[in-house]
């Protein structure tokens, strides 16, 4: 008879290795989710984007974010989607929040800036600095069109090419490219550096790409990542792989202690995971941006699920990449 594993909460984890409840240490980040409406439907996606997605970000909303910016220390705006790039109000929140001198953070799928009607958004983009994470989940043609749809990684070399024209990724130049791997299925990501060195070498030799870093990004069982492992009736097994990975060495590095997360209608969460899983902050905290106190969210209690398990597994998993080591 097959035992049935016994999935223990993230809160049960933390105490078992006597670690206090999660809180948050400041706001250096607001993240804010623009939209779910995107020009490709990804297997992997998180955030359950596509083209016939209709929930964007208001230009009401994106100047309630901006004022925060204004009224606060928060030294960057990270930027998500969906395709941020197709928010009308997109533009407009890049330029405002680069005159306060903020670091503006677009996090893009790279096919929007060759996409129709987008021509000259890479020289925007160089333009203001923005540094840009993009999303490459392999270097090979193959894998990646079979986790993000046909012809995908075609774009996506024509982007990479057209940014590193204007000076993105290149020695020396004040523009950052960096690219993002997710894993092809249910499995933790490869060591970070040497799957950075692999890409570096991979796509300098094919095409000629040059880009600063990599970040290494961890599957999370939501939405329709969660969809096909039922489907394909692996979630149980993912989620012991997930649990009995924990890593309490990643704790001080999970970008819920520095990150605030803003949803399309403006409304609160400790990051974008909890925000897809409709999670907000704790009731006991101002739950939308016209309400910012920046005094009382630095010092917020985060609210864990399941989920967070992805973000503490092996060497650890963020918007930002991998966080420690992975223990051994």
């Amino acid at each position: 008879m097959t035992e049935i594993y016994q999935l223990p909460s993230f809160d049960e984890m933390l105490a078992e290795h006597h670690i206090a409840t999660l809180h948050s240490s400041n706001i250096r980040v607001l993240q804010i989710n623009v939209g779910k409406l995107c020009n490709q439907t990804c297997r992997h996606c998180h955030v359950d984007a596509g083209p016939s997605r209709r929930e964007i970000m208001s230009h009401k909303v994106a100047e309630s974010v901006i004022d925060v910016l204004r009224r606060s220390d928060i030294s960057t705006l990270d930027i998500t989607g969906g395709a941020p790039e197709m928010n009308p109000s997109f533009r407009w929140m890049v330029q405002e929040a680069r005159q306060l001198g903020r670091q503006v953070i677009d996090r893009c799928n790279l096919t929007i800036l060759v996409a129709n009607g987008f021509e000259d958004l890479p020289e925007f983009l160089a333009e203001h600095q923005v540094e840009i994470v993009a999303s490459l989940p392999c270097y090979l043609e193959e894998n990646v069109d079979a986790q993000r749809g046909q012809f995908v990684f075609h774009r996506s070399i024509e982007a990479l090419k057209r940014l590193n024209g204007l000076g993105y990724g290149q020695p020396d130049s004040p523009l950052t490219l960096t690219l993002v791997f997710n894993p092809l299925g249910p499995k933790l990501p490869p060591d970070q550096l040497k799957l950075e060195d692999a890409y570096r070498r991979e796509l300098r030799i094919r095409y000629g790409i040059e880009f600063n870093r990599l970040f290494t990004i961890t599957n999370m069982p939501i939405n329709r990542f969660l969809f096909d492992l039922r489907e394909s009736q692996q979630y149980e097994s993912y989620m012991q792989t997930l649990v009995e990975a924990f890593n309490p060495a990643t704790m001080d590095g999970l970008m819920c202690r520095t990150t605030l997360s803003v949803d399309w209608q403006g409304n609160l969460y400790d990051c974008d995971f909890n925000q897809m899983l409709a999670m907000p902050v704790t009731d006991q905290m101002p739950r939308n941006i016209t309400d910012f106190d920046l005094t009382t969210l630095s010092n917020r209690r985060i609210v864990t699920g399941p989920h967070c398990f992805g973000c503490t597994a092996g060497a650890g998993s963020s918007c930002q990449g991998s966080l420690q080591p992975p223990t051994n």
